[in-house]
């Protein structure tokens, strides 16, 4: 026997939703974590020359890490909508462009920052002039990774 299903809400929809949010968490971590070991190896080789710099140089650190939060709001923001029983395929592709958009922002967001902050907190121990710069690029690299929580949002909430 053949079972019969609607066409708008195939048995396969979740499938694209949970896609979104294994993109959303995998992407934005790998970002994160990027960002995190490439910052962190720049603190450490300056904590060597300046060591009273470190806590004023682990800001790459802390801003690598809060990538890794985008992607967790935009996964459980999308997996709360999945449980519904009438989950479209429409539906399940706008968490999945939801998804891929925190993530692939977010994982762009956590490489910059760790480049930055690496390069940033080394030439810090040189010259500190150097600091508000890195600060500026910083906060640019991370907003990046913001809009694509932003546009993640909207989709999300369509």
């Amino acid at each position: 026997m053949v079972q019969e299903y609607d066409m708008n809400a195939p048995p396969y929809a979740p499938f694209f939703g949970v896609m979104g949010v294994t993109a959303s968490m995998a992407f934005c971590a790998l970002g994160a974590a990027y960002g995190t070991a490439k910052s962190g190896t720049g603190v450490s080789a300056m904590a060597v020359m300046r060591p009273e710099l470190v806590m004023k140089c682990v800001i790459p650190v802390v801003m690598a890490g809060i990538v890794g939060i985008y992607g967790l709001v935009v996964a459980v923001i999308i997996s709360q909508d999945i449980s519904s029983e009438d989950y479209t395929l429409y539906k399940g592709f706008i968490h999945l462009g939801s998804g891929l958009s925190a993530g692939l922002s977010g994982m762009a967001s956590g490489f910059a920052i760790g480049i930055v902050g690496d390069t940033g907190v080394r030439g810090t121990a040189l010259q500190p002039a150097v600091y508000t710069t890195m600060v500026l690029m910083l906060i640019f690299a991370e907003v990046l990774g913001l809009y694509g929580l932003i546009v993640a949002l909207i989709l999300t909430f369509k």
